[in-house]
C-alpha cells in the first residue's frame, strides 16, 4: 500500500514535477486522489486490451508509471502468444514496476524498459496505451511520436489515449478547472496542496483540446477515434488502425 500524498503540504514550494523517488512512494495515491475516475479508466483499459489484442503480438505501455495499466492489460487479455512491453523514462518508476510486476502471478510475459518513448521502436503492436503520457511530451514531438505508434500498430489494432484536455471555450475551460480543484479538495487536498501542484507541473504538463488530439490521430492515419471516457478536464480515446 502507497504512503499518503503529502508532497506538496508542508515545505516551501517545488520546482518543476519529476518523477523522482518521493512521487514514486505516493505515486497511486497522487493519481487516484488526483484524476477523477482513474481507477474506471484502468480497469477498462483492461477491458479494451482483451478485444483487441492479437495472437503474437505485443501490447505497449508507453509512459507505464508503476505499471498500473500493464497489469491490468495482463490480468484480462487472453489470447495465445501475447507478450507487454512498458516503457518509462523515470529508473524509480521503472525499479519499482518491476517490482510489482515481480509479484503478479499473471502468466503474460511482461518486459519493463527504461528509455525515452520517443526513442522506442513499436513494433507488430496490437494495443498501445498512454495513459497520460503524451501531455509530459514536447508538443512539437506528438505528432511524430503518435505517427510512429499508428505505423508500428498491425491492421484492426488500438490506441488508447488518456490525457488531461483544456477547452477552447475560456468559460468551460475555467470550470473544469474549477471543478477538478474540488474534487480534489473533496480528497483530501488543501487549496494549498493544490496550487503548488498546479505550479510545478505548469511548464511540464502541456495539455491540448479533444480537437487537436482527434486531428492528430486523423493525420496520423486512424480512421477511427472517438472519446469513450470523460470526467470534467480529463478524458481517454481510443483510435483503430483499419483491418
Amino acid at each position: 500500500m502507497s504512503a499518503k500524498d503529502t508532497l506538496y503540504a508542508t515545505g516551501l514550494p517545488h520546482t518543476d514535477f519529476v518523477f523522482d523517488d518521493k512521487v514514486v512512494a505516493v505515486f497511486p495515491d497522487m493519481i487516484n486522489r488526483s484524476v477523477p475516475g482513474y481507477a474506471t479508466i484502468i480497469a477498462m483499459i483492461g477491458t479494451l486490451a482483451a478485444q483487441y489484442a492479437q495472437p503474437g503480438t505485443r501490447c505497449y505501455d508507453l509512459g507505464c508509471s508503476l505499471g498500473a495499466a500493464s497489469l491490468s492489460m495482463r490480468r484480462s487479455i487472453k489470447v495465445a502468444d501475447c507478450e507487454i512491453v512498458g516503457v518509462d523514462n523515470s529508473e524509480a518508476m521503472v525499479r519499482s514496476c518491476r517490482e510489482a510486476f515481480a509479484k503478479d502471478t499473471g502468466s503474460i510475459p511482461v518486459t519493463v524498459e527504461c528509455g525515452d518513448i520517443l526513442d522506442t521502436p513499436i513494433e507488430n503492436a496490437s494495443v498501445v496505451v498512454m495513459n497520460f503520457t503524451l501531455q509530459f511530451i514536447d508538443p512539437k514531438a506528438r505528432d511524430g511520436l503518435v505517427k510512429k505508434i499508428f505505423v508500428g500498430l498491425r491492421p484492426g489494432g488500438m490506441l488508447i489515449l488518456s490525457e488531461k484536455v483544456r477547452f477552447e471555450d475560456p468559460a468551460l475551460n475555467e470550470l473544469f478547472i474549477d471543478m477538478h480543484h474540488r474534487f480534489k479538495e473533496q480528497q483530501g487536498y488543501s487549496r494549498l496542496e493544490i496550487s503548488r501542484k498546479r505550479a510545478a507541473l505548469e511548464k511540464v504538463l502541456v495539455p491540448e483540446t479533444l480537437s487537436q488530439h482527434k486531428s492528430r490521430l486523423q493525420e496520423a492515419g486512424f480512421f477511427s477515434y472517438d472519446i469513450w471516457f470523460q470526467c470534467f478536464n480529463f478524458a481517454s480515446m481510443v483510435a483503430i488502425k483499419s483491418p
